[in-house]
């Protein structure tokens, strides 16, 4: 490979053609690089599993290959920002969040350098990989560290627009983005702000409010108890940090019972943040928090897990008619 290649190129098109879900990373940098924005990309060796290959092919002089050495990609990526540059550097998230959390503490978040951190491959989405490269814990830590962002897009789409809107936001962000197999819930990239969600639809009985992968499944199993004469909403709050308490406070104002879903313990993630909400302000409503019941997630093909948690349309369906029936 001699060069730079066009995004018109039949290399460069080809490049994920076996997962061509894993390009909305590469495209919304692009894209920030087009609009004149000062960005570089780097990875711990894993450009081929988030899909920045496709960056570093367009854009070889702002990638760094650094290696398996996550940590010190993190501590590199806060000096880098101290330049005045913006780096979005990529990892498993279970090495990301967990195994460089002083790094993202105290050389990112402490220091304010606003480093967009990636975490690919969240939940239990590694599947055979096992227990030690999931992340099931990866929000709880996180949004526990002060001024530090931590956003889940439900797809590729809303990646992008994630990454378009970060452009104006001069924090540190942790993005908790999938496999790049994730299902479409959106058809165009929708509208993001930090700090805002995305109301699908409102319930009177039942508010789902979910985030990542299971916004769609959310969605589907609303559809399906709607058809079955249920009145069930469904809010998509990728925004995790900073929460959109407005919208979890008019949810609870017309909804008897609201339920969270997320593909993480339900210690410490989305379920518990909307419930510290709610205690805040005192609201008595029913709150479901569905995930992982603070276990350590089994070793299986993602499917079978996502099945075996509950965790897909059907599953969250079910949970949700218990839930509406206790």
């Amino acid at each position: 490979m001699n060069g730079p290649l066009s995004p018109n190129s039949w290399q460069y098109r080809g490049l994920n053609a076996v997962n061509p879900g894993l390009d909305h990373l590469s495209n919304g940098l692009i894209d920030l690089v087009k609009a004149g924005h000062n960005v570089v990309a780097g990875s711990a060796d894993l450009q081929y599993s988030n899909g920045l290959n496709r960056f570093a092919a367009v854009h070889q002089d702002r990638y760094i290959n650094f290696g398996i050495s996550e940590q010190n990609m993190v501590s590199a990526a806060a000096g880098i920002a101290s330049c005045g540059v913006v780096p979005f550097v990529a990892t498993f998230a279970s090495f990301l969040a967990l195994l460089a959390c002083e790094q993202i503490r105290m050389d990112v978040a402490y220091s304010a350098q606003p480093v967009r951190l990636i975490g690919h491959h969240t939940g239990i989405s590694l599947g055979f990989y096992g227990t030690s490269h999931h992340a099931t814990e990866d929000i709880a830590t996180m949004r526990s560290i002060a001024d530090l962002a931590v956003v889940s897009p439900a797809d590729g789409l809303e990646l992008e627009a994630i990454i378009q809107a970060s452009a104006n936001y001069d924090r540190p962000i942790y993005f908790r983005i999938g496999r790049g197999r994730d299902p479409v819930v959106y058809a165009e990239r929708p509208s993001f702000t930090f700090g805002k969600a995305y109301k699908h639809k409102q319930g009177e009985e039942l508010t789902i409010i979910a985030c990542g992968m299971a916004v769609h499944g959310a969605l589907e199993a609303a559809k399906a108890l709607n058809a079955s004469g249920r009145s069930v909403g469904v809010i998509d709050m990728a925004s995790i940090k900073p929460l959109d308490r407005d919208a979890i406070l008019e949810a609870a104002s017309h909804s008897r019972k609201m339920m969270t879903v997320e593909e993480h313990n339900v210690l410490g993630g989305l379920g518990s943040a909307v419930a510290e909400v709610l205690t805040d302000e005192g609201i008595g409503v029913k709150l479901k928090r569905h995930g992982i019941y603070d276990e350590f997630s089994l070793i299986a093909p993602p499917t079978h897990l996502y099945a075996h948690y509950r965790l897909d349309a059907a599953g969250i369906r079910s949970v949700a008619e218990e839930f509406l029936a206790a």
